[in-house]
């Protein structure tokens, strides 16, 4: 399911293009996802906005490239190719690993004059936050399967499938290990909103990690609960979308 656009490069998708939306909204996957994750986002959000989806490499139809295993120079990249869709405003949301990666290009794009409209930061703590020790055990594969399992938001029937489960492997390490790598670089906090919407049940972001959003910003930052782990967004795409619409269709005016 590619949805890339003639004379764009590799990084991001367009399911429902929407000519007419004023304002872009780009999705970013969590660790060992890809760009197709959010085609239910983007099919509840258009036409009123138009929603971009980007695509890591190392999987769906960049699955023969290497991986990224760095958010900076990941966060480098889509920064890069984003100059070319922000003939529009652009508004972020990142779910899990994504989150971080959508505030480094958030940044990247405040400090070239081009103001993003918000920061939608899901599943994930604040930049500034760390957890010693949390991705220590990436080259251990039984560690790795398990640590998905226990996240949740895996399909069944992949779960059930030793063999496809371990296909994955490759994937889930290299974003692990582009989360294990990364460290806040201090700076200027950016200047648009923030907002946190976490699962109540998500061992990966306690209410003091989520709450040191505050401090990566200069504007209101604006916080969501639901219930659920991790994953919390598969159960409530409804929800969150009347969030989304809510903070961004005003500007679409």
């Amino acid at each position: 399911m590619s949805a890339r656009s003639a004379g764009r490069g590799a990084w991001v998708r367009r399911f429902h293009p929407a000519p007419d939306a004023a304002v872009r909204l780009v999705c970013l996957p969590h660790s060992g996802g890809s760009a197709s994750y959010f085609f239910p986002f983007s099919r509840a959000l258009s036409p009123a906005l138009e929603v971009l989806t980007v695509q890591y490499p190392g999987r769906g139809d960049r699955r023969a490239e290497p991986f990224v295993t760095d958010v900076q120079e990941m966060a480098d990249q889509v920064y890069a190719e984003l100059l070319s869709w922000s003939d529009r405003p652009l508004a972020f949301f990142g779910h899990s690993i994504g989150a971080t990666v959508g505030f480094e290009v958030a940044l990247r794009l405040e400090a070239a004059g081009i103001e993003p409209l918000v920061l939608f930061a899901s599943s994930r703590r604040a930049p500034s936050t760390h957890r010693e020790g949390e991705y220590d055990n990436i080259a251990d594969d039984e560690w790795v399967l398990s640590t998905v399992k226990d996240l949740g938001g895996t399909p069944d029937a992949l779960l059930t499938d030793d063999r496809l489960l371990r296909l994955s492997l490759p994937v889930l390490r290299a974003d692990y290990e582009a989360a294990r790598s990364y460290r806040y670089r201090p700076g200027p906090p950016l200047r648009c909103p923030i907002v946190a919407l976490v699962g109540q049940r998500d061992t990966k972001v306690s209410l003091r990690e989520a709450a040191a959003w505050r401090g990566h910003t200069d504007a209101e930052t604006e916080f969501h609960w639901f219930d659920g782990g991790h994953f919390y967004l598969n159960d409530h795409v409804e929800d969150v979308v009347g969030i989304v619409r809510k903070q961004l269709l005003p500007a679409a005016v």
